[in-house]
């Protein structure tokens, strides 16, 4: 199983990998034509990463708590924080998105706009469903 901080430092590779208007999976890499960042997010990636390396933390936590044989409720109290703390990163990481990106491609407007709102969407049903 990936560590947290090698699924993020992934996540940043990949989204900053990307050239020109999207990638293979017809994405928006996130650069406009002069390959400048143009992610919803990048004002506050730092905030971001702080964010998730505490996630990281709470999320070792509770490995150690089980393996120093803790009591369960105490374990599930944890977990329930960390659950917490995801749900609170991914809700800012969508409202950057929709303030961003989709509205970028609102402008656009066409089936840029039509891609981005559909992609919103259903990230949207994904995170309800979580």
């Amino acid at each position: 199983m990936e560590q947290p901080s090698q699924l993020s430092q992934e996540s940043l590779e990949h989204q900053h990998a990307g050239h020109g208007a999207g990638d293979e999976a017809g994405h928006d890499s996130g650069h406009d034509a002069a390959g400048h960042a143009g992610h919803g997010y990048v004002d506050g990636r730092a905030d971001y990463v702080r964010r998730l390396k505490r996630i990281e933390g709470q999320t070792r936590g509770l490995q150690r708590m089980v393996e120093s044989d803790q009591y369960c409720i105490d374990i599930l109290t944890q977990v329930s924080a960390v659950t917490r703390a995801l749900e609170s990163f991914a809700l800012a990481m969508l409202e950057d998105h929709l303030r961003h990106c989709v509205a970028r491609a609102t402008v656009a407007g066409g089936d840029e706009a039509e891609a981005k709102i559909t992609e919103a969407s259903a990230a949207i049903a994904r995170l309800v469903r979580s």
